[in-house]
């Protein structure tokens, strides 16, 4: 079903590759006028730049905080370097904040949607990325604190949360059959995701289907969240390049 975004002006932070670009299409398709905030034209986690990238577009009607980094930093924490968790902290999660209160600045008068891409991550403890982590368990918390201050003005705040989605950040690990087989033996769906299936969940949570949704989160991790153990195994399945397949019953 395609919906319906006709006269809607639309924001992307992150928004030429990956999720982001997904996302754009996908407003796009859907008649919206978008505007990618990306590198290195706005920097997320400078005020001035995005402040200024805000004040040269129209007051939108949607602003999707969708900008994030995320480097593995093996073994553990005791290894982990200062230098990333200030850079990641700073576009992750002040990024989210500059973008969510410069959005709801504009939109106060008219009301509208914000939308932040958080992660799995927000729950979990995923070895070697004590930054990226702390930052998506972060965003969380700006989410539902935003929905509840900004309701009264006709503002919706949500969340996505992806699992493992195939991106420019990602593709070296879907490069890796020996990776991914044994992690999509706990995806119920048994393969990752692809921008696009994320990209719908923003735009749905964006529109007007979504009118009575605010301060939640929508998980797109093709279950991988639910399952306490693990859902595949070459006993009844086989893995063939990127996913776990059912065996044909005889």
């Amino acid at each position: 079903m395609q919906i319906d975004f006709s006269g809607r002006v639309a924001i992307v932070t992150g928004g030429r590759g990956g999720i982001g670009g997904a996302t754009a299409t996908a407003l796009e398709e859907g008649g919206a006028t978008v505007h990618s905030f990306d590198l290195p034209e706005v920097d997320v986690s400078d005020r001035d730049s995005i402040e200024a990238a805000f004040a040269r577009v129209p007051t939108p009607d949607i602003v999707v905080a969708n900008a994030g980094i995320g480097v593995p930093e093996p073994p553990d924490v005791t290894g982990a370097s200062l230098d990333n968790w200030h850079r990641t902290i700073a576009v992750n999660l002040t990024g989210v904040f500059h973008t969510v209160q410069l959005a709801a600045r504009a939109m106060k008068p008219r009301g509208g949607s914000i939308v932040v891409t958080a992660s799995t991550n927000s729950w979990d403890g995923e070895a070697t990325l004590t930054a990226y982590n702390a930052s998506k368990a972060g965003v969380l918390g700006i989410v539902r604190t935003a929905a509840n201050e900004l309701g009264r003005y006709g503002i919706r705040v949500n969340a996505v949360c992806p699992g493992l989605i195939r991106t420019p950040l990602t593709d070296w690990y879907f490069d890796h059959p020996e990776l991914l087989k044994p992690y999509f033996e706990h995806i119920a769906l048994g393969r990752g995701g692809e921008p696009r299936e994320v990209a719908q969940a923003i735009a749905f949570l964006a529109s007007d289907l979504a009118s009575y949704i605010t301060g939640t989160t929508l998980v797109v991790d093709g279950g991988q969240l639910a399952s306490k153990y693990s859902v595949w195994n070459e006993e009844r399945a086989e893995f063939d390049r990127d996913r776990w397949k059912p065996k044909e019953i005889s």
